[in-house]
């Protein structure tokens, strides 16, 4: 493959307080990558009432930070040989702060406009966070994929329970606003790392790593079970509070059902990733996740089930959901050979997944507006999980995506 010279890397581990350090920022990081977008959910009516948009273009919202992933993780490397990782992730964090600050601000266009800023930031720190861990923990990807995912899934689960409290004291724009903090703060901490940035050991033309990976199974599987469990996350995140709303849930309440899932989602991105990194080969993983989702959609599509059952539902599709996202994610580190294909295979992967899974929250509002019901909306998602299952038992198989070889490797 065509590489040209780059300044070398640095890639020992730093000193122990640095690498503490490091850790924090880690999390901080991931606990920004996801309010901007679970802070919506419980808002949706108040949107409406406020701007007239129909429940495709609220949807839209969902799915214009997908899109950002989609087009632009694949060509994250074109910023990191300018800037290193750490650059790469300082701007990461400006850009959300920067576009969910932009979303309070009238008129209604901005708040598509601040929407795709911070979609550009969080497809970066998406692709980022898998290839930081395989350089600087690759023997302990397990545990921090475990430990960044679950901030990840707290970040969600504050922002879908704090939201409508904080419509009611500042307004559903600055609720949704509110998270810029976070990331000012998160930037603070960042900032040493971007002073220690490192450069690539290699520069690979962008478009020669997606051709090799390109001729990967192995690869096109993980892509594939990461946009189709992204897919199902999202929908949740965007349309859960208005369903449970319509089945005479009080918005707040519905607010308070998607923290539950958020939360119980941080229990499956904590305990997947661990149990998982423990073996080669996770296809009984992707079975028993694909069970207990089932259990959860069936339960859901009975409408009559009291607020008991339906937290119970709630519950358990959070949990199934976050545990497929953490295992989507330990994926792009186990199954990469070294940190520089870890770092092309996360940019293909969430490429593709996430142009797979911004399909899935403008279709279901569209599903919703078409049938007013949301009947044959749940059971699009009865669907998506038959296609998860098909693509997550070959990521699941144990081996190695070797880039240079433009291949897997063998268990």
């Amino acid at each position: 493959m065509p590489a040209s010279t780059a300044p070398p890397a640095s890639t020992a581990p730093p000193a122990t307080s640095g690498r503490a350090l490091l850790v924090v920022g880690i999390v901080l990081v991931a606990l920004n990558l996801r309010p901007a977008l679970a802070g919506l959910g419980p808002l949706v009516a108040d949107v409406r009432a406020a701007t007239g948009l129909a429940n495709a273009a609220l949807g839209l919202l969902t799915t214009l930070p997908l899109l950002a992933f989609g087009v632009l993780s694949a060509f994250t490397p074109v910023v990191t040989r300018r800037l290193g990782v750490e650059g790469a992730l300082g701007l990461a964090l400006l850009l959300v702060g920067a576009g969910t600050a932009l979303r309070a601000v009238p008129p209604t266009a901005l708040l598509f406009v601040g929407t795709g800023v911070l979609g550009v930031g969080i497809a970066l720190g998406n692709v980022l966070l898998p290839a930081l861990v395989k350089r600087d923990f690759a023997e302990r990807s397990g545990p921090m994929t475990a430990l960044y995912s679950s901030a990840m899934g707290l970040g969600a689960t504050a922002a879908a329970g704090a939201a409508v409290p904080l419509a009611g004291a500042v307004g559903w724009r600055g609720s949704l606003a509110a998270w810029a903090a976070l990331a000012a703060l998160a930037l603070a901490v960042w900032l040493p790392q971007v002073r220690r940035r490192t450069l690539p050991r290699r520069r690979v033309r962008t478009l020669d790593a997606l051709r090799d990976l390109g001729r990967s199974r192995l690869a096109w599987a993980v892509a594939l079970f990461m946009g189709l469990q992204s897919l199902a996350f999202y929908v949740v995140l965007a349309w859960l509070p208005d369903l449970l709303h319509d089945r005479g849930l009080s918005a707040e309440a519905a607010g308070w059902m998607l923290a539950l899932s958020q939360a119980a989602g941080i229990a499956g991105s904590a305990v997947v990733p661990l149990w998982a990194g423990r073996r080669g080969d996770q296809r009984r993983i992707i079975w028993a996740l694909g069970g207990v989702e089932a259990v959860a959609l069936a339960g859901l599509l009975a409408p009559a089930a009291g607020p008991a059952l339906t937290g119970l539902w709630v519950g358990l599709l959070g949990l199934v959901l976050g545990g497929s996202f953490g295992l989507s994610l330990l994926f792009l580190a186990v199954r990469a050979d070294t940190p520089e294909t870890a770092a092309a295979l996360s940019g293909m992967a969430q490429s593709v997944g996430y142009l797979v899974a911004a399909v899935g929250p403008f279709a279901f509002g569209a599903l919703h507006d078409l049938t007013d019901g949301w009947t044959l909306p749940l059971l699009s998602l009865v669907g998506v999980l038959a296609l998860k299952v098909a693509a997550g038992l070959p990521a699941a198989r144990d081996g190695e995506v070797r880039r240079a070889a433009g291949g897997e490797g063998s268990p």
